[in-house]
């Protein structure tokens, strides 16, 4: 795993006026002044005291976004003035390259922090580099996936230390094409702003991303001030002088003061990046729990208070930001929430090869946890028939059919289904009677099965974009092949089954045109290594 010291460039909190960050269009409404800023920590030094504080900061203040849109809406005019100091960003101004389509009806938000270290306010948190082309880069990338129901949120964290392919990006404040480029996925970030953020994350993951939040942590004290602190549990007693940081053993309930150097510590554990992202989501989950389980929401005064808190370190796309109804979306969304569905995760990596400190994405299980979040669906439970029989997945027999031009689709979804429990039976294509693709992907059962809807609609519910009515009748079938999945040494088909499922009809699955994928599960080994908001606050 990626240990990467101090040495490149390092982390600045931003100030809400610094350039090149904020845009100087604002959300507009009458404001009250703001509360004044918290007093800043003496004796700050460059170094690792300065180094990667982002990433820390970045989570509680995530975790304050939604609160912060939600509020806005409890009571519109009431909380409207405190958003007033919110940025605005206009970044699909920007994005030259082709953008993924979203067909589940999810919600996503990529969540940034800048490490620029220009600006008055930065100078207090270390050395400020005075060269004009210094840049500025994001410590922290979170995605925050909304489920299309509303009712979940899975936070993905991108380490920094990431090499990746960096597509074409326009450069932030001219219209100068950059070409690709290999390197760590925050230079995305330096090379051109939110807008080649967006476009390398939506090139690596096929995910399409419809909002945008950026950071600064000039009000993170005064948040976790607001909310009367933050319980962590620490392993091992810590006396950093570098983050000023003295705790012991156990658990602490931290004030912003401590909250800012717990985040920011260096030298503790294996001193990793990793083993730090872990910590700073158990941080986060205690900043979620305590928002929807202490009873902030019914506040209205404690509530304002947040808000203002966190309003003064955000900046939005306008689409959101000045968007009444998405605002009101998504505050839905947050208030629908509970602790134990927001999620945490980071992509999983590897050491690079080329440099033991930086790493690079798993090719095993990354893929598998971006097509979890771009396939992810809510559709209502199989609906039973009047003999109220429910299939279990493993009863449901399934003849995976290409009727398309693109070759080894069959193949493709079969081995997916076959990873989520069916019983994949074969393969084959079935082109229309011109040789071209089918337009529709339907779910067909025999003429005679009379319990085909029901092992169907448990199929359909797998299957992302819109619900999926199945069809009486089936098609015939070209060459048509038993199924092996991968990893086994026999079809599906020749294994033993329960008796209810040796009486299943066959399910034939005709891939159209329209298909949209299979609503794939995020990997076992992956959600091991998640974070739960409702997690008990373990020691580490």
């Amino acid at each position: 795993m990626s240990n990467h010291r101090s040495g490149g460039v390092q982390d600045r909190l931003v100030a809400p006026t610094s350039p090149g960050f904020r845009s100087s269009r604002r959300a507009a409404a009458a404001s009250p002044p703001p509360p004044p800023p918290p007093k800043e920590p003496r004796g700050r030094r460059g170094g690792d005291d300065g180094r990667r504080k982002l990433s820390g900061l970045a989570w509680t203040s995530i975790a304050l976004t939604g609160l912060m849109v939600a509020g806005s809406l409890t009571g519109y005019t009431f909380y409207r003035s405190a958003l007033a100091g919110v940025g605005v960003t206009t970044p699909d101004d920007k994005i030259r390259n082709p953008r993924p389509a979203n067909l589940t009806g999810a919600l996503n938000v990529l969540i940034v922090g800048s490490d620029t270290r220009h600006g008055e306010g930065n100078a207090r948190y270390g050395q400020a580099d005075s060269r004009i082309d210094s840049g500025k880069r994001t410590d922290t990338m979170i995605l925050m996936h909304i489920s299309p129901a509303r009712d979940k949120a899975q936070l993905i964290s991108f380490p920094r230390d990431s090499m990746v392919d960096i597509p074409q990006c326009e450069a932030e404040g001219s219209k100068q094409v950059l070409p690709p480029m290999r390197g760590m996925i925050n230079s995305a970030y330096n090379r051109g702003g939110i807008a080649c953020t967006i476009t390398t994350i939506e090139t690596l993951t096929d995910i399409r991303i419809h909002h945008n939040v950026e950071v600064d942590f000039n009000g993170f004290k005064a948040i976790v001030d607001a909310l009367d602190g933050i319980e962590v549990c620490l392993a091992n007693p810590v006396d950093d002088k570098k983050s000023k940081l003295k705790l012991p053993r156990g658990r602490s309930t931290l004030n912003g003061e401590q909250a800012l150097g717990y985040v920011r510590l260096r030298a503790y554990g294996n001193h990793s990046d990793l083993e730090r992202i872990k910590r700073q989501q158990l941080f986060a989950s205690q900043v979620v729990k305590k928002i929807t389980e202490g009873g902030i929401l019914s506040d209205p005064t404690a509530l304002l208070g947040l808000i203002r808190a966190a309003s003064s370190s955000v900046t939005m796309d306008e689409k959101l930001a000045g968007n009444p109804d998405k605002l009101l979306e998504v505050a839905q969304s947050a208030r629908s929430l509970t602790a134990s569905k927001v999620q945490f995760y980071t992509v999983p990596v590897l050491p690079d090869p080329a440099d033991s400190n930086r790493v690079v994405w798993d090719p095993a299980r990354a893929p598998k946890l971006f097509e979890a979040i771009k396939n992810d669906t809510a559709l209502p439970e199989p609906a039973p028939t009047a003999k109220k029989f429910v299939p279990k997945v493993e009863q449901v027999k399934i003849q995976v059919i290409n009727g398309t031009t693109t070759a080894g689709k069959a193949g493709e979804v079969a081995q997916q289904l076959a990873e989520l429990g069916f019983d994949v039976v074969g393969t084959g294509n079935a082109l229309t009677a011109e040789g071209t693709s089918q337009p529709k992907t339907l779910l067909l059962y025999g003429k005679r099965d009379t319990t085909g809807p029901d092992y169907a609609s448990v199929l359909a519910s797998k299957l992302s974009g819109t619900k999926r009515p199945s069809t009486k009748g089936k098609v015939k079938v070209t060459n048509p092949q038993p199924f092996t999945a991968a990893g086994t040494t026999q079809s599906v088909a020749d294994k033993g089954t329960d008796k209810g499922a040796e009486k299943a009809p066959v399910i034939q699955l005709l891939i159209g045109d329209d298909f949209t994928g299979v609503r794939t599960e995020i990997p076992e080994s992956i959600k091991e290594t998640g974070i739960s908001a409702d997690t008990k606050n373990i020691c580490a």
